[in-house]
């Protein structure tokens, strides 16, 4: 049965840190897979998860299975997150959320949604974008395509030419927009740049889908939840997948959530009732683990504050790491400017360099990244940066 089976090609970035692995060199670095690393090379747990996890062990008296739409103190305190706690869509009953298997499930049930329920058949995404985003988006019957995003240097944003790419978009089709710390370059619109996002998408009447994977590693989390607010208080409906991978520390137990914002509590209502549909059909009902853990911390204002501190400390050590590295660079090769560097945002940062050059840095330097160019910047550490500039401005020059 199976003897024509071919396999399949490697993944774009998991397929990199399995070479990764094999790789003997001591000296080898790997900059790829989107994870936080601490200076000592690990992802660590977070404090406050790890006392949230102490109450739990102490408290729960069950493993019963979650209903398809999870946790609802979760679903509740993350849809509070993403809006704000006074959000009109909340209290007016127009904003619905279930919890996911990581924001790459919410991302696949909005998906399902979209296409079970005749909203749309296609969706439009970044150039670049996540490398899964077409992978998800078409296993769920969606036709996907692009709209214009960087400028030729590969490392800012063409704001007129995605604008004018925007424009062209027919009315009924779905957009992904990244919420914040766009993935893979950390190249995000101004506000101004969203201003007109926003109104481009009120006049051709295009539903946005918005990934906010990374709330909290950007500007801080309201800020960060900007673009998510201004679509919703300028009156668009939206579909948002967001992920607490990122901002917990949660990787491992996929904890993630999908919230729609419609014209009206009738409409939610039946939106969360087909949201919920999707999830039968794919995994019947999410994981309880992660979810506690995020309802645990947001609802004590001790383990707030904590977790609070710990990401801006996430935060702020990335800020420094940026700067580290266009030091660096600039030390190196003093004709060149890598500020844009320090103007990205998140974890990730789309440098530039072709594939040619990032081969080059993976055979000749045992420094992996992605082809695409994109740097996982937390990978970075005081035993390894100058060791990445070296190899950087090897290739380059």
């Amino acid at each position: 049965m199976f003897e024509s089976i071919q396999p399949a090609p490697p993944d774009a970035i998991l397929g990199l840190n399995e070479s990764f692995q094999k790789d003997p060199r001591a000296e080898k670095v790997n900059l790829t897979v989107g994870v936080y690393k601490d200076e000592s090379g690990t992802t660590p747990i977070l404090d406050a998860v790890k006392e949230a996890e102490r109450r739990l062990i102490e408290t729960e008296t069950t493993k019963s299975y979650l209903s398809m739409g999870g946790d609802p103190d979760f679903n509740r305190r993350v849809r509070a997150l993403l809006l704000g706690e006074d959000a009109a869509a909340i209290t007016e009953g127009r904003a619905v959320t279930i919890q996911t298997p990581g924001g790459t499930a919410g991302l696949r049930v909005a998906a399902d949604f979209l296409v079970r329920n005749g909203v749309s058949r296609r969706i439009w995404c970044s150039r670049p974008t996540w490398a899964n985003h077409h992978n998800v988006f078409r296993s769920a019957g969606l036709d996907t395509d692009h709209y214009a995003y960087l400028d030729d240097s590969g490392t800012r944003l063409d704001g007129a030419a995605m604008l004018e790419s925007l424009r062209q978009i027919p009315p009924g089709d779905v957009v992904c927009l990244h919420g914040c710390c766009h993935n893979p370059t950390g190249v995000d619109p101004t506000a101004e740049e969203w201003t007109e996002i926003i109104e481009v998408a009120r006049e051709r009447r295009w539903l946005p889908l918005i990934d906010l994977a990374y709330q909290g590693f950007g500007e801080g989390l309201d800020a960060d939840a900007q673009a998510v607010r201004r679509c919703v208080n300028a009156g668009l409906e939206v579909l948002v997948a967001h992920s607490y991978s990122k901002n917990f520390g949660l990787y491992a137990e996929r904890t993630g959530a999908v919230t729609a914002v419609t014209a009206s509590a009738d409409q939610a209502s039946a939106v969360e009732s087909q949201l919920k549909a999707a999830v039968r059909s794919n995994y019947s009902n999410p994981p309880k683990h992660g979810a506690a853990i995020v309802a645990t911390i947001l609802a004590d204002d001790s383990l707030r504050q904590q977790w609070l501190g710990e990401l801006a400390a996430m935060r702020d050590r990335i800020r420094d790491l940026r700067s580290q590295l266009v030091a660096g660079l600039t030390s190196r090769l003093p004709d060149r400017d890598f500020h844009f560097i320090e103007a990205q945002k998140g974890m990730f940062s789309f440098s530039g360099l072709t594939p040619l050059q990032v081969d080059r840095l993976k055979t000749e330097h045992a420094v992996y990244i992605v082809r695409s160019g994109r740097i996982n910047i937390a990978g970075l550490n005081a035993s390894n940066l100058d060791r990445v500039c070296d190899a950087i401005a090897a290739v380059l020059k």
